[in-house]
């Protein structure tokens, strides 16, 4: 008998959910998403209202036919994909796949992975929300327009060699990092001096215990040495005592961003990781959906928190709360990230441990009592100078929500760069009681600097956003991860420098002063901007202040919920950008100059040139001198820890003692140099890269002879293809073996370390069965060919990877069409796209000798 085929997106979520259904139902997944935009004139029909084109990639045709075989001998299909507006698009791709009917299919969506919630979606289900799908493409349609669109204005103008790209919500995420970089360049520490004094007094055993009280501050040292001069011989006495009760209440249960934001302070997650690991407990039933920016919980839920607490803690710890998201774009789903059953503490699988525990320790708390506080404030009176000092302390009454959970804050919530300053909780006081004179220890005035906001860490990046009203719940993880990609800002950590500070000390009626030394500045895993990521912001804001500009994108977000929610028409939406935006890019690609970032730090001493930083072709650099010179300018690469908005002068001529000389091995020169792909060992006309993390500068010649060692015992051949060695090493983009001229990548299936004869043989005939299916037609002599490529045959011109032309009536050529397809015709094709490729070969060849060379030498100079 037929069963009935229900289609979720992975694999670990169709076992969970097979189980609880039965026999009646065949749970297969989708692996995501099953079609993507055509990458051919951005797979979008502007003039046809924005229509998109889109294609089954290579990597699905295997799920869909076997997905369209299943629907076949079905009773009926039934499509369970996630229930946010990405998981409402794949539904609809998979109706347009199989053949079924949206507006017939049944849909069904479940916050979490339980038998009754499975049950209950299956009793009540619905069809496709097309607003939700319309939501996901327009927001899928303007991203790829602002990338294609963007993108090839930054090849033009931006002079870095990089494929560079942009993004409508990334580069705004970026311009936030670099404008708090430049703040935080821009600021000057302004020091002040905190009086803190130490007393004693007896607690309520009658034992001596000390507490400490603070002053008013002081701008200037003379000021705070005059204050403690005038404490000299002073009695202190309570002045006032105040006892306050006070209440903490517990924060809400976690959303997608607040999430993010927690497990990255207290479990140290980057916000791919926790999404990563939230993804894995909610596929295997033990959290609700991890996508959501709204804080309600359900009345079950509620009810199966308030019987935990009850049971753990009893009933003085249970305070029922429904919390209201302050979102007022919150859409789709319906709940917080919550424990499916509150009765499981903890979790077997240790990977996702810790994530659990985090989550059930935040929903617990969410439910609990308020912490009862009590909070005591004495004044205490100096005799000499009628000053008042303050100690200030807490006495935890009842401990409520905090017996389970405490949330950390981020760095600029954490005080104000004093290291020794209260942490969030006061201390306890000794009972104190007004006209008590106190014992006194001493007094210190310590010099503190003021800081900068802090850099952005992933967490509070996600915050940021979320306070902007940019992004979604499902955007956040992948803005992040692209910003990095792409090289536009680097997660990493930062050395702290030392920094001298005063300490005025009075004690036994003597005033003392002493300089201290303490570490100030270091940052960990903290989001910095690249030169190239300043240097794009720089130009996007300068020609495309709309794209940039926060209110604006805020504006678009609001603008796809407006569409989800059947108040907007997508296309109509898209129309309202592009027309605009269309007009700012061809503007653009007009006028705009091109860009560099170009900074001159100084002069060079020797020669009495300028010292310039600039972004080149392969990244930042310093350079001594400029293309006018008669002598060609000096070129050196900044280390990864420069920016050309910071480097000094000393630091930029420290970079041109490369390359140096070390001496001789084995009878050839021994160097150190750097190049495009970093710093090397030269020996004879062998190159040896020196290992990142290692200072070129201070490698001696017997640590390069030692790398030399290393690269012949790496470069010995490790086996043989037809007679000839083949050898192995390690490159830009991964292990790899060579044989010939051909460079293989070893894919992580093999043993990179271990290969054998067999590998080998497998992995060489691999490569010269696809660079025999590479060739469609070559034109060597042109440096032209048709060539089969990822997404499709394309043409490459020298360099240059290009799109194939259409035939007359839009149609795309068929493989044998393009196996007999002339070279004047694939030129035509080249000319559209670059224009006069083929004039300037042929002027070129009429020139005169002197005059080309003429031409050559402005052309590399115009370059640099």
């Amino acid at each position: 008998m037929p069963k009935n085929l229900l289609i979720v997106e992975s694999p670990a979520k169709a076992k969970t959910i097979e189980k609880i259904l039965g026999p009646d139902f065949e749970v297969k997944s989708c692996f995501g998403h099953i079609r993507d935009l055509e990458k051919d004139d951005m797979g979008i029909d502007i003039k046809n209202n924005y229509k998109p084109r889109y294609i089954v990639p290579d990597e699905k045709q295997k799920v869909v036919s076997e997905l369209k075989s299943i629907a076949k001998r079905s009773k009926e299909v039934w499509l369970a994909t996630d229930e946010d507006r990405e998981g409402e698009a794949i539904s609809w791709h998979l109706c347009e796949v199989l053949g079924l009917d949206p507006y017939k299919t049944k849909r069904i969506v479940f916050h979490e992975i339980t038998k009754p919630a499975i049950q209950r979606a299956v009793q009540q289900p619905r069809t496709v929300d097309m607003n939700l799908v319309n939501a996901q493409q327009a927001r899928r349609v303007l991203d790829r327009i602002v990338g294609f669109e963007l993108s090839p204005v930054l090849w033009r103008k931006v002079s870095v060699k990089n494929n560079l790209s942009a993004g409508r919500v990334q580069s705004v995420a970026v311009r936030l990092i670099a404008e708090r970089e430049r703040e935080i360049n821009a600021f000057t520490a302004q020091s002040s001096y905190r009086v803190e004094a130490i007393f004693t007094a007896p607690d309520a055993a009658s034992r001596q215990v000390s507490f400490k009280a603070e002053g008013t501050r002081f701008s200037r040292a003379e000021d705070a040495e005059k204050f403690l001069n005038e404490c000299i011989g002073a009695n202190y006495k309570v002045k006032d005592v105040q006892v306050k009760p006070t209440r903490r209440t517990p924060s809400a249960p976690f959303t997608t961003s607040t999430l993010q934001q927690e497990a990255s302070r207290k479990l140290g997650y980057s916000v791919s990781r926790t999404m990563q690991l939230a993804q894995k407990l909610y596929e295997s039933g033990k959290i609700t959906y991890m996508r959501t920016d709204s804080v309600n919980l359900s009345q079950t839920a509620m009810d199966d928190i308030q019987g935990a607490i009850t049971k753990s803690y009893g009933d003085k710890y249970s305070k029922p709360r429904q919390y209201k998201t302050k979102s007022s774009s919150a859409q789709e789903a319906h709940e917080a990230i919550r424990p499916t059953y509150m009765a499981a503490t903890s979790i077997d699988d240790a990977e996702t441990r810790r994530l659990y525990e985090l989550i059930w320790k935040r929903t617990m708390a969410s439910q609990m009592a308020d912490a009862e506080l009590e909070k005591t404030i004495a004044k205490i009176e100096v005799s000499t100078n009628k000053a008042e000092l303050t100690a200030s302390g807490e006495v935890l009454k009842f401990e409520g929500f905090l017996k389970v959970y405490r949330e950390d804050v981020d760095d600029e919530e954490a005080g104000d760069g004093d290291p020794s300053a209260s942490s969030g909780q006061d201390a306890i006081l000794p009972p104190l009681r007004p006209g008590q004179i106190l014992s006194f220890k001493e007094m210190k005035a310590i010099e503190r600097f003021s800081r900068p906001l802090p850099r952005y860490t992933e967490a509070s990046l996600v915050k940021k956003l979320e306070e902007l009203g940019i992004g979604r719940p499902s955007t956040y993880a992948p803005t992040i991860s692209t910003i990095q990609k792409r090289g536009y800002v680097e997660r990493r950590d930062k050395e702290g420098m030392q920094r001298n500070y005063n300490v005025f000390t009075l004690s036994d009626d003597k005033i003392s002063k002493k300089v201290e030394t303490e570490n100030t500045g270091a940052e960990k895993a903290k989001l910095f901007p690249t030169d190239l990521g300043l240097v794009v912001t720089d130009f996007l804001k300068l020609h495309f202040d709309d794209i940039m500009d926060y209110q604006f994108t805020a504006r678009i977000e609001g603008e796809f919920d407006e569409v989800a929610n059947g108040k907007m028409r997508w296309n109509e939406m898209i129309d309202d950008f592009y027309n605009p935006f269309k007009k700012d890019v061809e503007n653009t690609i007009e006028t705009a100059q091109r860009i560099s970032g170009e900074r001159e730090v100084g002069t060079d001493p020797q020669s009495g040139k300028p010292l310039i930083a600039r972004m080149g072709r392969y990244g930042p650099m310093v350079q001594i001198g400029t293309s006018d010179d008669e002598d060609k300018p000096r070129y050196a690469k900044l280390k990864a820890n420069q920016s050309i908005e910071t480097i000094s002068l000393d630091e930029a001529l420290a970079l041109f003692q490369l390359p140096k000389t070390l001496g001789e091995f084995e009878g050839q020169e021994v160097s150190i140099g750097v190049g495009r792909f970093g710093p090397y060992v030269k020996w004879g006309d062998s190159f040896v890269s020196i290992p990142k993390g290692e200072e070129p500068l201070e490698i001696e010649l017997e640590r390069a002879v030692e790398l030399i060692n290393q690269k012949q015992v790496a470069d010995a051949p490790i086996g043989q293809f037809q007679g000839q060695p083949v050898t192995k090493g390690k490159g830009r983009f991964g292990p790899f073996i060579k044989y010939g001229d051909l460079y293989i990548n070893v894919p992580r299936a093999y043993n990179f370390d271990n290969l054998s004869q067999s590998d080998i043989n497998e992995l060489v005939e691999k490569k010269l069965d696809k660079e025999a299916n590479r060739y469609i037609q070559q034109w060597p002599a042109e440096k032209i060919s048709i060539e089969n490529g990822r997404w499709g045959a394309f043409i490459r011109f020298g360099k240059k990877m290009l799109k194939l032309g259409r035939k007359e009536g839009g149609e795309k050529f068929a493989p044998e069409e393009l196996s007999t397809i002339s070279l004047d015709e694939v030129k035509k094709m080249i000319e559209q796209q670059v224009p006069g490729a083929f004039a300037k070969k042929a002027a070129a060849k009429k020139a005169p000798a002197k005059k080309a060379a003429t031409k050559k030498t402005a052309a590399k100079k115009a370059k640099k």
